[in-house]
């Protein structure tokens, strides 16, 4: 299974590295800003119902703690410097006036603050009142967006107040400035790539057409509702739902701000909700019913915002030009100036994000649950979680087992092989193939297994293959390949023929490719299918022998998964569960199995152990982080370094998050910075220059992962003969302090 032409590459192959931080880390490399991060609030302060000075205030003061934590943008209540709850207030004379001054008193108290604001205020422009937003920056209004959609219905009057701004597009003066007026702005950050504000309105959310999904078009990334929601029993989740699914659909950031403390409660009651979405996902919730108002705050992902729409296509030029050819949009611009400091990363970076992709919830949320404690609390959530990785494993397993029985059905084969070495990998293979017969209605003796003891093959890895073989009652047998691949080394005049002990590549690929042989060559006999057990990540590493080796087979069941998710797999067939029929002897093989050493088992054990695959490609956890990064979001090494940090390392930088409630105790590990960039190296020299090739020439096998495949004829397409250049000189530019913020 091995490649040796990498090894002088690799770092040592220590777990913890406890060099610590080099001195010479690049100052904007630990900076959000430059990592496509922009911070930002959901604020719901108490409001005091027409006194527009108080609110203008209180608002202030939550701008100045804002800029204190580096917030690019605050997002303020609907109509916050009144009240929403006014009514027929909003219509009298003085209103007006009162207004403008409180505004003219935030854009003063603004004038050195880094945050954006955008507050909620009636408005008049021309001849009408809107209910509009206000949006400020460092002393200066950048503009005012009226809200488009005005409910009418239930408890709402809004259009006895206020007129729609749909269409609207002109200049308003207001609190002394001269400012752009309109549905029609995006205020964009000339300093901060893909930082592009848009404003909506509460009801603008709930309407048929939203005004954000035509601001997402025209390249807003954040989008800021400035809502007062009256709060009835179930509402909230509808809030919530709604922010997810626009977030999702449009592939944003969606800041939420609702009405809560100091509303009036004469035919009403207001929650204060505020929340902050990212492309599907809750990233904050601040609290509700709150007396001193709620607040969320988030890092929200700019980079992948802007990656993923690039792989979509469908933000393109051609939505910001009207029919006549003039621009659909006004963008303002404005320099946010964030420096460069340190200032952490407030959001969670789960260590597995393919268990993330398992489950559809967040990592820290379910998968990351930490170990009972042995309180009752403790032992609930430890049950809760497995209950959810039971369901995911389940349809791993389905989509596996269904995709190799329509294969085997469709080349109308009378049986399948597969080797059974003991290892990860294998066993899952076995397991699906039996399921797969048995929707076939298939007998078990159609699932011809074969344990194939190597020059390195340990007793335990092989006891534990008899057990599998025997227990899930398959036609199991012994395939010694030993004489025969000694009689290949004396034919090529390898030393190890003549009696050296010469562990080389050809050694070890010469058993390899023996076991792969001997399989077709069944498979032929018995008119069957080899079924291949090979995973993602050795394909994404080359850990695999090309050709006539484990790189091939008729039909890969693996080739989808990822290795921590097949170790998540062999866990679950390794504990009782009502989602497989795993006997109790399986069970014991794959717990044992899942938490064994990971050994290709091709070089004889020594007084130092046995061969250990991650001591020369890197740590599979670390390496599937990489590798979902790589593929999910298409980051480089300078960005990925920077959240394998969070995720990570046991010291100041890092978010020392819990593990997932079925890790293994024995594999819970650490890194700091140099361990991580010297594993990144290996990884960039293997995925980028060296085993493209092997990916080019992959068997069929179904994607199984939302974050991608690496199948050439699917999500991964890369020339083989592709170089690692430039992956490196981005690692250099950590330590090297040539790149910045």
């Amino acid at each position: 299974m091995t490649d040796q032409a990498l090894q002088a590459t690799r770092p040592l192959p220590s777990t913890h590295d406890g060099a610590g931080t080099p001195a010479n880390v690049d100052p904007a490399f630990r900076c959000l800003y430059s990592q496509g991060f922009a911070r930002v609030v959901a604020s719901s302060p108490p409001v005091v119902l027409s006194d527009p000075e108080a609110n203008a205030a209180t608002a202030l003061k939550v701008m100045k703690q804002a800029h204190a934590d580096g917030a690019a943008a605050v997002i303020f209540p609907e109509l916050g410097l009144t009240g929403y709850s006014l009514d027929d207030l909003h219509l009298q004379a003085d209103l007006g006036g009162r207004v403008e001054k409180a505004l003219a008193h935030l854009l003063e108290g603004s004038q050195n603050l880094m945050s954006v604001g955008i507050v909620g205020l009636p408005v008049r422009w021309r001849q009408g009142l809107y209910n509009a937003a206000a949006v400020f920056h460092r002393g200066k209004l950048l503009g005012v967006v009226p809200k488009t959609h005005l409910p009418r219905y239930g408890e709402f009057y809004e259009t006895r107040h206020f007129l729609s701004g749909a269409g609207t597009a002109g200049t308003i003066k207001l609190a002394g400035q001269e400012a752009p007026f309109g549905t029609d702005l995006i205020f964009r950050a000339s300093d901060v790539p893909n930082l592009v504000l848009g404003v909506e309105l509460c009801e603008d959310l709930w309407a048929l057409q939203p005004p954000s999904t035509e601001l997402a078009l025209a390249g807003a990334t954040v989008i800021g509702n400035l809502s007062a929601s009256p709060v009835t029993v179930g509402r909230s989740a509808t809030r919530a739902a709604l922010c997810a699914s626009q977030s999702h659909r449009i592939q944003a950031a969606y800041v939420y701000a609702s009405a809560g403390a100091g509303e009036s409660t004469t035919d009403l009651a207001w929650d204060g909700q505020t929340s902050i979405h990212e492309r599907g996902a809750l990233l904050a919730m601040g609290p509700r019913f709150n007396p001193q108002g709620g607040l969320a705050v988030a890092d929200v992902d700019l980079a992948a915002i802007a990656q993923e729409r690039l792989r979509q296509g469908y933000h393109t030029p051609s939505h910001q030009v009207r029919a006549d050819g003039q621009p659909r949009w006004r963008e303002v611009t404005f320099a946010l100036a964030p420096g460069t400091k340190d200032r952490g990363l407030l959001r969670d970076v789960p260590r597995f994000p393919w268990y993330e992709d398992m489950t559809g919830r967040g990592g820290d949320e379910i998968a990351m649950v930490q170990r009972a404690d042995g309180t009752d609390a403790g032992r609930a959530e430890a049950t809760a979680a497995f209950g959810i990785i039971d369901r995911a494993c389940r349809e791993i397993f389905d989509i596996q087992s269904q995709a190799l029985a329509h294969r085997l059905r469709s080349a109308q084969a009378k049986s399948m092989v597969l080797g059974v070495s003991g290892g990860l990998d294998s066993a899952l293979a076995l397991a699906v193939a039996c399921e797969a017969a048995d929707l076939l209605g298939w007998e078990r003796s159609q699932v011809i297994a074969r344990s194939m003891p190597g020059f390195g093959t340990g007793a335990e890895s092989r006891s534990w293959a008899d057990a599998l073989m025997a227990g899930w009652g398959v036609q199991g047998d012994v395939l010694d390949i030993r004489p025969a691949a000694k009689a290949m080394l004396e034919t090529l005049g390898h030393p190890y023929g003549r009696g050296e002990a010469v562990h080389d590549v050809t050694f070890e690929n010469v058993q390899a490719g023996l076991r792969t042989d001997f399989l077709f060559r069944l498979a032929n006999q018995e008119k069957g299918l080899v079924v291949g057990t090979g995973d993602m990540s050795e394909l994404a590493l080359g850990w695999c022998t090309y050709g006539v080796g484990d790189q091939m087979a008729h039909y890969n069941v693996n080739a989808g998964l990822p290795k921590t998710v097949v170790q998540r797999m062999v866990a679950w067939l390794g504990r009782p569960s009502a989602h497989h029929q795993a006997s109790v002897e399986v069970q014991a093989a794959m717990a044992a199995i899942s938490e064994a050493e990971i050994s290709p088992e091709l070089i004889p054990g020594t007084d130092a152990g046995s061969q250990s695959t991650e001591a020369a490609i890197g740590p599979y956890m670390l390496q599937d982080f990489t590798l979902h990064q790589v593929l999910a979001h298409g980051f480089g090494p300078r960005r990925i370094a920077f959240m394998a940090e969070k995720a990570w390392s046991a010291g100041p930088h890092g978010q020392a998050s819990s593990w997932p409630v079925d890790w293994p105790q024995a594999r819970q590990g650490f890194y700091e910075l140099p361990a991580l960039l010297a594993w990144l190296r290996v990884f960039g020299q293997r995925f980028m220059a060296s085993s493209q090739f092997k990916r080019s020439a992959m068997p069929n096998g179904p994607k199984v992962m939302g974050a991608g495949a690496l199948s050439p004829r699917g999500n991964w397409r890369a020339p083989s003969d592709g170089n690692a250049a430039l992956w490196q000189r981005e690692l250099d530019s950590i330590t090297s302090g040539q790149a910045g913020c």
